[in-house]
């Protein structure tokens, strides 16, 4: 733990640096009612030793046993030690935004790669140098269609798409009035409903999302939903929340994505309390002046050497202004850098061969727990009947069995009784026999 401590001297040269005669007239411009007018009720201090003892303590009154059945946007794996200690290394300390080549070669390779690898997985030959998460990236996919298709204000979603992910491209559009549309999914299968979704397709739409794996843990079938959105003047975009299925699955841009967008998080970043992600954002080429935040090329130095350097940056800090691309002025630098390292760690053969090792582990757990709901394939995640009684079984068990999904669609009866369960290399079939025990009773 690092302490920064103050004393009365260097509070009153602080004070005087910057004009103000106390620390009270620098809070004077927020509202008296708005202030704490007493200290905050904590307890007394306490040494470090002692801290580590009251924190463990606390932790130590967790009955949930690890890796929990939950995904949803958010999945377990297992984060190998190399990639921790090599985000450690010196050459990533050069620079927190590599605005100068000269000084930050080692953290602009290291999103030269990041990029590299998101067009390796998505098969689309641009990406941006990282996003915040993937709802982010998903409403910024929403804005360069927008920006494409002047014409057009209409925004298609699939209802299968992640809940906070349409949440974030209401909120994006909502202060410019655009219109959202969201599709209905199939009850039998889980996936788009096709007929349904070419119908919302009008004149007006400029974009159409659609998540696979989606939400409900059902494998859509890209190509027919892509030709229909291309048939009507629209881009079509595909949403990745759980990239692992990459490994396995034909890549977006070979189904006829023009923009595919998603979550990193899987790679490289561990899980604490659903955060943070790591968001990716890959497009056609012709998209690139309209792509959000900023590219990082390869080029040579004044000694014809390899180098680095920021390509393309229409963020609104920069020369662009008011005409940026997107007001993202930042990324999730530390998680694109840890993503790229667990790539290059697994390679191809790897990322493939882990999943399988979901797509197993998922069809084991289909298998054990039965009363699947939807018939489409899935990859690491399928949805299951598990009434209240079976799932607070399973809790007092010290067993998360899996996510409920009927606060998520409480207009759809079918869904109350609906839990999403997630399987990954980190449950092995003798805990999954555990959760099928636990919900049987």
């Amino acid at each position: 733990m690092r302490y920064h401590p103050h004393t009365e001297d260097d509070v009153a040269r602080l004070l005087a640096a910057i004009g103000a005669p106390s620390i009270e007239a620098l809070f004077a411009p927020i509202p008296k009612a708005l202030r704490l007018d007493r200290p905050l009720r904590l307890p007394a201090p306490l040494d470090e030793r002692a801290l580590f003892d009251l924190f463990e303590g606390l932790a130590a009154k967790n009955r949930i046993r690890p890796v929990p059945f939950l995904g949803a946007g958010a999945y377990p794996h297992h984060v190998p030690a190399a990639v921790d200690q090599l985000l450690l290394r010196s050459e990533f300390y050069t620079a927190y935004t590599p605005y100068q080549p000269e000084l930050a070669q080692g953290t602009l390779q290291a999103i030269f790669e990041f990029q590299s690898l998101v067009c390796l997985l998505t098969g689309l030959p641009l990406s941006n140098a990282s996003m915040y998460d993937g709802a982010t990236a998903c409403a910024e996919a929403a804005l360069l269609a927008l920006r494409q298709k002047p014409g057009r204000g209409q925004i298609v979603l699939s209802r299968a798409l992640h809940p906070s992910y349409r949440e974030v491209v209401r909120a994006y559009l909502h202060a410019g009035g655009r219109e959202v549309v969201e599709v209905p999914f199939d009850p039998k299968t889980g996936r788009t409903d096709g007929a349904a979704f070419a119908k919302a397709l009008t004149e007006k739409t400029a974009f159409a999302l659609v998540q696979s794996p989606n939400f409900l843990g059902a494998v859509e079938d890209l190509r027919p939903l892509a030709q229909a959105a291309h048939g009507a003047g629209a881009l079509f975009g595909a949403a990745v929340a759980e990239p692992v299925s990459l490994g396995l699955f034909e890549p977006p841009g070979a189904l006829g994505a023009d923009v595919c967008v998603g979550e990193l998080q899987s790679f490289g970043s561990g899980l604490s309390y659903g955060g943070p992600g790591c968001g990716f954002f890959a497009a056609r080429e012709e998209f690139l002046r309209q792509l959000p935040g900023r590219l990082c090329g390869e080029t040579v130095d004044s000694r014809g050497q390899r180098a680095f350097v920021l390509t393309l940056s229409t963020r609104e800090q920069h020369i662009r202004r008011e005409n940026a691309t997107s007001n993202i002025c930042t990324n999730n630098a530390l998680n694109a850098l840890a993503a790229t390292i667990h790539l290059a760690l697994l390679g191809r053969r790897g990322l493939r061969e882990l999943a399988l090792l979901n797509w197993r582990r998922a069809r084991y757990a289909r298998e054990k727990l039965g009363r699947a709901l939807f018939s489409a394939p899935s990859f690491n995640e399928v949805a299951v009947v598990a009434d209240g009684k079976a799932v607070a079984r399973a809790r007092a068990a010290g067993i998360v069995p899996g996510l409920p999904l009927g606060r998520f669609y409480p207009d759809l009866p079918g869904l109350d009784d609906a839990l999403l369960v997630c399987a990954t290399e980190l449950h092995s079939r003798e805990r999954i026999d555990e959760l099928a025990a636990a919900l049987r009773g």
